[in-house]
């Protein structure tokens, strides 16, 4: 697909864009995971459109996905660029090294009232460990990966965006199907079956029962908490399932301030404070009635700029 800048303006208007906005929102996200980003990049998307003449354009749905896909890979080209400058310029000081990636925005909702604007974001059961996965991907990997097996947008199609031939960018998106089906193992589709593992998960550390946490955690589980820029935390990875135990067991003082959430449509939480701001948000990747992830954002700065407020007015959970 030609992306042409013309003078003649859209064809139909607004109103075509539009009917587009929440598919394309969810195309973004997947690509950068980041909510403000996605919204910055479906609005560069619209003001190419509006710029373009579309009136040849036969599939404007096609068309403008593969618009908002060459503007995320340009914003993820330039990330990728800022990582290496900072990376250098840490390594200049007391050898720091590369860490773990960053936890993607998490989508939050309400365990008992699913919000119907998140499901759009989701249709396709993005779950937050998936997320993470993707962020490890490189930018061509990612676009290739996210606009091919996520919305089957063809080889050939994506190819001219990242400057690739159409076998070259098949490669691609192998290569990166094997990281995240191998990192990021699919959650079980029974929300139900989730939330009983997340309660038996947060009733073992309230009461420091090891042998518990270690019947409900997976033998590979993985534990990834973010760090926040400058600030003293750093990015955590923590692997097995005694590992995480036990970490969980040292944080026991916070688990009953838990509140049950959706985190990217799965089962999860929201920690809140006894003085009332967020702790943290807990999203669990839950597979044959086993927790075999938990992604956990903590950086404070994150976690204001969140409306967490339904959340804060909730008792915590028995």
């Amino acid at each position: 697909m030609d992306e042409r800048i013309l003078d003649a303006g859209p064809a139909g208007g607004a109103e075509p864009f539009e009917a587009h906005r929440a598919h394309l929102r969810a195309v973004a996200y997947r690509m950068l995971g980041s909510l403000a980003e996605a919204e910055d990049a479906v609005q560069d998307t619209w003001l190419r459109y509006d710029r373009a003449d579309t009136s040849a354009v036969e599939n404007l749905g096609g068309w403008l996905t593969t618009v908002t896909g060459r503007v995320c890979l340009n914003q993820l080209r330039s990330r990728a660029r800022r990582r290496e400058e900072s990376y250098e310029a840490r390594a200049e000081g007391a050898g720091a090294g590369g860490g773990p990636p960053r936890i993607p925005d998490p989508l939050i909702g309400r365990a008992d009232a699913p919000d119907p604007e998140q499901e759009v974001l989701l249709a396709d059961s993005v779950g937050l460990a998936l997320m993470v996965v993707l962020e490890s991907l490189s930018p061509a990997e990612r676009v290739s990966f996210v606009l091919h097996d996520m919305f089957a947008v063809p080889f050939e199609e994506i190819a001219p965006l990242i400057g690739r031939t159409a076998p070259a960018t098949r490669q691609l998106a192998s290569r990166a199907r094997r990281r995240v089906q191998g990192r990021a193992p699919a959650p079980d589709r029974d929300l139900a079956r989730q939330r009983v593992a997340v309660d038996a998960f947060f009733a073992a550390t309230r009461t420091g029962d090891l042998d518990a946490l270690l019947a409900v955690l997976h033998p590979d589980v993985v534990l990834r908490a973010d760090g926040s820029a400058g600030r003293d935390r750093r990015p955590v990875v923590l692997t097995g399932a005694r590992t995480v135990a036990g970490q969980a067991v040292m944080f026991r003082g916070l688990s009953p301030y838990a509140r049950p959430a959706l985190v990217n449509g799965a089962a999860g939480a929201v920690v809140i404070g006894a003085d009332g701001r967020p702790v943290s948000v807990m999203a669990f990747t839950v597979t044959g009635g086993a927790i075999v992830a938990i992604d956990v954002l903590t950086d404070p700065d994150r976690l204001a700029a969140m409306d967490l407020r339904a959340f804060a007015d909730r008792p915590p959970a028995d």
